[in-house]
């Protein structure tokens, strides 16, 4: 597996923005490949900073693409699969949780590092029958505001923005985390007390 994964880096390196939008692809659907394309983004931003957005751009599309993948396996008969594939108690819970939260169970986990699980949910959220277009935007919101951070501190720190991620990306994403859930509320409220204004 790790001859496989230095020729998938050397790959995306090889091919920049498409190379890390393949990485991101796979990882969101059929492999497993923890951190890899959050450090190539961050490598290649710190060789070429112009291109931050470009390659946050491709990191995010492919992690939605991959997830679309997944996500209308689960259209198709996921709840099979999942079950055989992950512990049964674990799987009613995650579900509860999709069909409870919607596209924030879906959203939050995007922005989580590994191991937290984020497959299952984009999956249960197929098998749910989550509306796709919201479910695209949950993962393209997600997957961006992680991605993009990451750029920006490739962007603002260089060479030391790698040895930072790799050594804090929970920490960093559970910041992304905690600011996204901070602003969801802000925008609730806001919009309870306009609606109280409007009658």
């Amino acid at each position: 597996m790790s001859r496989f994964v230095a020729w998938i880096q050397a790959f995306a390196l090889s091919l920049g923005a498409p190379g890390l939008f393949v990485v991101a692809f796979l990882d969101s659907s059929f492999l497993s490949l923890p951190e890899i394309n959050d450090l190539l983004l961050v490598w290649m931003v710190t060789q070429h900073k112009a291109r931050m957005p470009i390659y946050a751009a491709a990191s995010t599309l492919g992690s939605i693409a991959g997830c679309l993948v997944l996500y209308y396996l689960g259209r198709k008969g996921g709840d099979a699969l999942v079950r055989r594939r992950f512990n049964a108690e674990r799987v009613d819970r995650a579900l509860g949780a999709v069909q409870r939260n919607g596209v924030m169970a879906v959203l939050i986990p995007s922005l989580l590092p590994p191991p937290a699980p984020f497959k299952i949910f984009v999956l249960l959220a197929g098998v749910a029958q989550v509306n796709v277009s919201r479910f695209v935007v949950a993962v393209g919101i997600g997957r961006g505001i992680r991605y993009f951070g990451e750029g920006l501190l490739a962007v603002r720190y260089g060479d030391q923005a790698i040895s930072y991620l790799e050594n804090n990306l929970r920490t960093v994403s559970l910041v992304l985390v905690g600011v996204l859930v901070a602003g969801l509320i802000a925008y609730l409220r806001w919009g309870k007390a306009r609606a109280r204004t409007g009658r």
